[in-house]
């Protein structure tokens, strides 16, 4: 039983079948005095937990000590709380946690050879902490853990990593504490098939612990990684959305970005709701090559390829900036990536015979990415019907839509109300004289050509408008001028 006095957990004997833990990995955001903080914990009244709560274990069974204590810590960390651990019984908490793990670890061996190795890494650890050496002592701690992984319970593990974890608030030196935090969750990341929901949990308390905002990042992007191996992403997509905060407190640089971006773009491309959103970040990933980054820029041809791809693929996604970015262009001048560059070209540049000459000459690429040619010539035929209400007369003939979109006569109008639905275009039909009347359209591309376009048209439009007023200021000096002369007449 746990009770509060005096503003002290008090932890009393209890059964082992008593011990609780929190559930699942969560990822949902809370944000406390400016700092974004990531996972969930063991729900309790937060009314009993106060800053720099003190927890004090008294003559328990070992392991119902462990889980309380470690409950409870969860719980104030995932309320970004200084939290303060006051053993009374005869053993810190982490040399506990060194005999426990110890002991789990060498328990096949017989008691004549695992009594004195488990002594061995108590003595060595104690070593560890008088001398403050917290880097060792996590070491140690996480070499014993990581043996046990397989053979504890997910409560017990994540009571002893949420003390190991809260070794990161011991070094005074932000490099040691990031040096810490690399060390665990690198070792955690490790086996990611095992537990993969815990693992993640574990990093969520690691994150949560850390005030070091590179620190932070870095197991942030473990925790990605983890998600995509161990096939959790479920569990990490919430804090997707808070994805501008979070680099508001990184203040990353330009290969942290690319890294970060495409972590985030693997991970929504593991969930089908999320594939617009996996091409966005994919997308901000791309953006972060320049021209001039010759060293860098060919580590992103697969990256773009898979964005072409992908945009090729979406039902719904008509218009891009891809051909501007300089990690797409280098595609064009690659053998073997230069027919993906060219089937994008069409896509935004081209009609409906154009891509039909492309997959006569290229059906075995098109069927190597897993492009259906159906779905093509139907995303072609929309934006064929576009390009006709962009550079042809806005007043579109019946035949001149059938023949560019290679339909029947009975398909024109159709074909034309599937434009409007996708909002490619705004236009009138005239059946009586088989017109299609446009008056807007949708823009593919959006680079300089089309900005010197719209500046023309804004320099017409306002020679216009500055001829009506010249007109109605003329008109409106004549018709004062004629006032003036009828006064004088009549006087």
């Amino acid at each position: 039983m746990e009770r509060m006095e005096g503003g002290v957990m008090w932890c009393d004997g209890g059964s082992e079948g008593e011990n609780r833990g929190s559930e699942g990995a969560s990822s949902d955001m809370g944000e406390e005095g400016g700092r974004q903080f990531v996972g969930g914990g063991v729900e309790h009244d937060d009314s009993s937990l106060e800053e720099g709560l003190i927890w004090v274990f008294s003559s328990l069974p070992t392991k119902r000590a462990l889980c309380c204590a470690a409950c409870y810590l969860l719980h104030s960390l995932s309320l970004g709380k200084m939290t303060t651990v006051v053993p009374t019984s005869e053993e810190d908490p982490v040399l506990f946690v060194v005999r426990f793990t110890a002991e789990m670890s060498w328990a096949d061996a017989g008691a004549e050879i695992a009594e004195p190795q488990v002594n061995r890494l108590c003595v060595e650890a104690q070593e560890c902490m008088i001398e403050g050496r917290w880097l060792d002592l996590a070491s140690l701690m996480l070499t014993s853990a990581d043996l046990i992984f397989s053979k504890a319970s997910e409560n017990d593990l994540e009571c002893i990593f949420t003390i190991i974890c809260n070794l990161v608030k011991k070094p005074e030196s932000l490099d040691q504490v990031h040096e810490m935090a690399e060390l665990i969750s690198t070792k955690i990341i490790q086996q990611p098939n095992d537990k993969p929901s815990l693992r993640l949990k574990i990093l969520f308390n690691l994150y949560n612990l850390l005030e070091n905002p590179y620190s932070r990042f870095f197991v942030y992007l473990k925790s990605l990684n983890l998600a995509i191996h161990g096939k959790v992403t479920e569990h990490i997509l919430p804090s997707v959305k808070k994805m501008d905060n979070f680099l508001k407190e990184w203040n990353l640089g330009v290969r942290d970005q690319r890294e970060l971006f495409l972590a985030i773009s693997n991970v929504l491309k593991e969930n089908k709701g999320s594939t617009k959103d996996s091409f966005m970040f994919l997308r901000k990933y791309l953006e972060t090559f320049s021209a001039e980054d010759a060293s860098t820029i060919n580590e992103a041809k697969e990256e773009a390829a898979r964005a072409i791809i992908d945009f090729v693929r979406s039902p719904d996604m008509f218009k891009c900036d891809l051909l501007d970015m300089p990690a797409i262009a280098q595609l064009e001048k690659d053998a073997k990536s230069a027919p993906v560059y060219q089937l994008l070209k069409i896509f935004l540049t081209q009609r409906l015979d154009a891509y039909l000459d492309f997959e006569a000459a290229n059906s075995a690429l098109l069927m190597s990415y897993g492009l259906v040619h159906d779905d093509c010539i139907s995303k072609m035929r929309l934006t064929s019907l576009v390009d006709l209400g962009l550079n042809e007369s806005s007043r579109i003939p019946y035949s001149v839509i059938k023949e560019a979109l290679r339909i029947d006569d009975t398909e024109v109008e159709s074909w034309v109300v599937k434009a409007i639905t996708a909002k490619l275009l705004d236009c009138k039909i005239d059946q009586m004289n088989q017109l299609v009347i446009v008056s807007r359209c949708t823009e593919r591309v959006f680079g300089l050509h089309q900005w010197q376009e719209l500046r023309t048209k804004l320099v017409t439009w306002r020679g216009n408008i500055a001829g009506v007023i010249s007109t109605v200021q003329a008109n409106k000096i004549t018709e004062d001028s004629t006032q003036a002369m009828q006064g004088l007449a009549i006087r």
